[in-house]
């Protein structure tokens, strides 16, 4: 089987659109693949953290892996930080990576730009996240549209290191889902949904149902009235369309031909309903999670299975670069 890795940082409350946009193809890809999933805990480290709101978001977030489907008899689930290949790939990557490509990354220009000073971690943290990738001989790597510039990158410092010490990794592929891969702030319709984001237009996974429903309801649309798909002229009610037609399964063609001649409240009613549906049994099962042991002797078994698969490419890597392994 192919392989798939895929990691999520636990910073910040994750989204309706984490789910929509990445998170619950990892699910899907579980039937077809052998999947590696991660909470990508060092990565949050390029910010000051508070040490046990981190512990306490890192758990709890893989626990809404396993509320959405992640299955741990079918995927590997762990911590980032419990397999220290990673950290130690990373240094060897960032040995080979160059100023110039690690400066060009968007997501540090954005994080850092205002800062008076910024960590080196967040500046070299995408030879980290190649190295989270890589390190599995991964083929397919599932994210939203904002990580592919990062995808890409891996797939160049893999062919550089392949090309000066030897054949070791896996080049691989980004898949972007390409309906919904984006899902906008409710609020600022021309702004992605953000998790770090307080923002009253962002629906988190956790969200009460009134709260949704609240949310949605202050959902920015404009004054035409008409139920018609146009990202360009009508960006907030696409943005409720596309929401409405991956919560429920129906096509946006489908909901525009429903609400025809309808109000904008109609398409929010329905919206409501659709989100709230897909998220109240993600929930249910997050509690039952929570409040037992279980995640985490699924992150002690998932670490040990995730080393064990890491450990051989880790070797050719230092074996390739002249270090005694």
């Amino acid at each position: 089987m192919k392989r798939v890795f895929s990691g999520v940082k636990p910073s910040g409350n994750l989204t309706l659109g984490n789910y929509l946009g990445a998170m619950r193809h990892f699910v899907a890809m579980q039937a077809d693949y052998e999947c590696f999933y991660s909470v990508v805990d060092l990565h949050a480290l390029t910010v000051p953290q508070d040490p046990e709101a981190l512990r306490q978001q890192a758990i709890s977030l893989a626990a809404l892996y396993l509320a959405m489907g992640i299955d741990p008899e079918r995927s590997t689930l762990f911590m980032q930080s419990q397999v220290p290949a990673h950290a130690e790939l990373s240094w060897l990557l960032q040995c080979t990576s160059y100023m110039g490509e690690l400066s060009r990354m968007t997501q540090y220009k954005e994080k850092a730009e205002g800062q008076e000073s910024v960590t080196v971690g967040l500046f070299t943290y995408p030879a980290l996240m190649a190295a989270d990738i890589l390190l599995y001989q991964t083929d397919i790597v599932p994210v939203g549209e904002d990580q592919k510039q990062h995808v890409e990158l891996t797939r160049d410092i893999a062919v550089r290191f392949n090309n000066r010490f030897g054949e070791t990794f896996r080049v691989p592929e980004p898949v972007i889902p390409r309906v919904g891969a984006r899902i906008m702030s409710l609020s600022e319709p021309t702004k992605k949904m953000s998790k770090s984001s307080d923002s009253f237009g962002d629906i988190r996974l956790l969200d009460e149902p009134s709260v949704i429903k609240k949310k949605i309801n202050r959902a920015v649309t404009d004054s035409e009235a008409v139920v018609r798909y146009d990202p360009v002229a009508k960006p907030g009610l696409s943005n409720l369309l596309v929401i409405h037609a991956l919560c429920s399964g129906e096509s946006v063609a489908a909901l525009e031909e429903r609400y025809a001649g309808q109000g904008y409240g109609a398409v929010k009613k329905g919206t409501i309903e659709a989100v709230v549906s897909v998220l109240e049994p993600i929930q249910v099962r997050y509690r039952e999670l929570m409040a037992t042991d279980e995640i985490l002797d699924i992150l002690t078994a998932g670490a040990i299975k995730a080393q064990e698969a890491a450990a051989p490419t880790l070797r050719q890597a230092k074996q390739a670069m002249g270090l005694n392994v």
